[in-house]
């Protein structure tokens, strides 16, 4: 019965044998009844996850839809495909087409695929590039006249990385598991010294999270400012990835997240205190699409990391240590210190023990394909970019190249993996700053992500830039600068080549002697060494500093000062204690900590010695104490231990989990006395099978936000 010359009937009840009066037709065609097998179409299409009813799928391949109707030969229907506001043909935002014999490529297409007394199946195909978004599809019928058409229902569209004709097709099918699949990550902070991470649910298939998504591109600045044009661009990643990294930070826009770096979270919650984008989306949307308070950069990614993979764009988290933001575009950043060794406030530029962006995955067919790949988004709002608080793509590749006059917004991408970093002596009373030191190997360390399929870390910095110091990569770090103008262009504030060749007369390092625990006495040793033979007379001026992981400062924890004198190549160690009495007050959330030494050496250069410390939180312990199966209770521990000579209060733990929970479980825990031990028990019901992540966050008035995951194996 399949053929070029094929027409459908609907009908609501039996099949007819002779054709239908056209008043008849339309009739039948008001209330189609429509079969959108969304259990079959999603296990094809990667899409089963997402707990909406609503079919969903991923373009340029077919899906299959059934209809109660028969084939008539002196009927034809046509399909009709539409999306956003002002469907038209011409925006590729609506598309007409009857049955064909075989799928089209180029554009939608319908083949028949089986009859029988009552219904008909038809296999749908979009093209590769389609615009993604719900669409409304329709049919309308024609015979003798022509009747209006009927709505079918919707459906929603998405990328399609397990496509070879989509831009963001990924052929490693691993990687397509693990970047657009999976709802676990971790995140990697702390700083270049020691890396601590943490656990995060991106939920991307928790229930309204595809329709937030959605929605948040209806909310965007571009589709306010033109519905019809916004809508029909969509078929493009990069696009549409731009559009997405300023609407997940709430300047301009009324975004998602608003960012809070003061130490100072009234009014909302703590960026640490997040262990999921899921809660995050949903507080925006029942807030009648308020920006949700507060976040800082990893909370950034993490949304962003949820929506696109949503979407089907693959993405991952990426952290950067020692990450330069460069506000003047220079390619250089400055600190300044004054004669105490305060870290000042001065300048727009700083570097952050870590930032943490994204990397989505797709072609870049306006660069060229070398440039395709991995590209670099981020959500975070630092500079504005095109008059917005927005960043990226910026392909991977240009970066590591120095092509940083390609679209979009390599400078700032470049310097903050490898400016150059100007450390400064300056008195505020005079505005005199003296160079204390320049280091060209300082930014961007450690490059981290989460591996696929496992839980490890991979150092991806080669990916970014070649080896640091090296020839290729200074002479890459020039062409940057050559490429932005700066190379002969005169900067008033650039050290001199005299103060650029000046050599100190002694080094100095922090080295650790203990645990970098919160609630135990910090011990560092501040080692000096004399570089010349004659003896140096030092005056040392030593503070530590609560710092936000910005490095900001934020509260003073401790300073003191001492007088040395130092023997022809003498090498001195000087203990310091900073009790957990003295910073447990000031700590902020962040649990960072910088200590500075300036060294004043008579008759030489000024020497600075700084340590950033990230202290960790006391371990959580989790237990699952039983067989974890589909749709049977299992209880669950988790023991905390108060490891303070002091009570703790305000104890409340947080617990989530994709496919264990359903929302975010908040449990009061009763004060702890000193080394007493708590534990805490609950039950869960698991409702799909597989290795799935329950995260846990322990808070109180003496440590923040404590976290911890345990992978959870559940069988049906």
């Amino acid at each position: 019965m399949a053929g070029r010359e094929s027409a459908l009937q609907f009908m609501r009840g039996s099949a007819s044998t002779s054709p239908l009066p056209q008043q008849a037709a339309a009739l039948a065609l008001t209330q189609p009844s429509t079969d959108w097998h969304v259990k079959e179409n999603g296990r094809d299409h990667h899409t089963s996850k997402f707990s909406s009813k609503e079919l969903v799928v991923r373009r340029g391949q077919a899906f299959v839809i059934t209809f109660n109707g028969t084939e008539h030969p002196e009927q034809t229907f046509t399909f009709i495909a539409e999306t956003g506001p002002k469907p038209s043909k011409q925006a590729k935002t609506q598309a007409t087409f009857g049955i064909s014999s075989t799928a089209s490529k180029e554009g939608w297409s319908a083949v028949l695929q089986s009859t029988s007394s009552h219904s008909v199946s038809i296999s749908i195909s979009s093209p590769a590039n389609a615009v993604i978004g719900r669409y409304k599809l329709s049919v309308q019928s024609t015979s003798v006249g022509s009747s209006s058409p009927v709505v079918l229902g919707t459906f929603v569209l998405l990328f399609n990385p397990w496509s070879s004709g989509d831009d963001v097709f990924m052929p490693n099918k691993a990687e397509c598991e693990e970047y657009v699949l999976e709802e676990f990550g971790i995140i990697f902070a702390g700083n270049n010294n020691h890396i601590n991470s943490f656990g995060w649910n991106f939920g991307q298939f928790q229930a309204d999270i595809l329709s937030i998504c959605l929605s948040m591109l209806d909310r965007s600045l571009n589709y306010r400012k033109d519905p019809a044009t916004d809508v029909s661009r969509r078929y493009d990643p990069k696009y549409l990835g731009r559009v997405l990294s300023a609407m997940v930070n709430a300047n301009d826009d009324q975004g998602v997240v608003q960012g809070n770096w003061s130490g100072n979270y009234d009014g909302g919650k703590s960026p640490s205190s997040w262990t999921g984008s899921g809660e995050i989306l949903q507080n925006w949307k029942k807030s009648g699409f308020k920006p949700v308070r507060y976040g800082q950069c990893w909370v950034f990614a993490a949304v962003l990391t949820t929506v696109l993979r949503c979407l089907g764009i693959p993405t991952r988290p990426i952290t950067n240590f020692s990450s330069a933001h460069d506000a003047d575009a220079n390619l250089r950043v400055d600190e300044f210190y004054d004669a105490s060794g305060n870290h000042l406030n001065e300048g727009a530029d700083s570097v952050w023990n870590f930032h943490v962006w994204n990397e989505s995955w797709f072609s870049r067919s306006d660069l060229g394909p070398s440039y395709s790949g991995w590209q670099i988004l981020d959500a975070t709002p630092q500079e504005e970019s095109g008059g917005i608080y927005q960043c990226g793509p910026a392909s991977r590749n240009a970066i590591k190249e120095g092509d940083v006059d390609l679209d979009y917004d390599c400078p700032f991408v470049f310097a903050e993996v490898n400016a150059d970093c100007m450390y400064w002596n300056y008195d505020p009373a005079t505005r005199k700053k003296t160079l204390l030191f320049n280091k060209s190997t300082v930014i961007g360390q450690l490059i981290s992500t989460k591996a696929v399929g496992r839980n490890d870390r991979i150092d991806i910095t080669s990916d970014y830039k070649y080896e640091e110091g090296s020839k290729k990569e200074r002479d890459i770090f020039k062409k940057a600068r050559k490429k932005l103008g700066l190379e002969d262009k005169f900067d008033p504030t650039a050290p001199t080549p005299k103060e650029i060749e000046q050599k100190p007369d002694i080094s100095g390092k922090f080295k650790m002697a203990g645990p970098l625990e919160v609630g135990k006495d910090l011990n560092l040793i501040l080692v000096l060494a004399n570089l010349q033979s004659e003896v140096k007379s030092v005056q040392v001026n030593m503070t530590a500093w609560s710092t936000v992981y910005t490095r900001r400062p934020v509260r003073e924890i401790w300073k003191d000062s001492l007088s040395v004198s130092l023997s022809p190549e003498e090498e001195k160690h000087f203990p310091i204690k900073i009790s957990y009495a003295e910073y447990q007050q000031q700590l902020t959330t962040d649990n960072a900590i910088e200590v500075t030494a300036l060294c004043h050496v008579e008759g030489g250069i000024q020497v600075l010695v700084q340590r950033h410390i990230a202290l960790d939180n006391p371990a959580i312990d989790i237990q699952v104490l039983g067989e974890a199966k589909v749709n049977k209770e299992v209880e669950v521990e988790v023991v905390f231990t108060n490891p303070i000579d002091i009570e703790v209060k305000d104890c409340v733990l947080q617990v989530e989990g994709s496919d264990l929970l359903r929302g975010i479980l908040m449990i009061d825990v009763p004060p702890l006395k000193a080394k007493e031990i708590s534990s805490t028990k609950f039950k869960l019901t698991p409702f799909e099978t597989g290795s799935k992540h329950l995260l846990v966050n322990f808070s109180c008035d003496k440590f923040a936000d404590i976290k911890a995951f345990k992978t959870v194996k559940v069988i049906d």
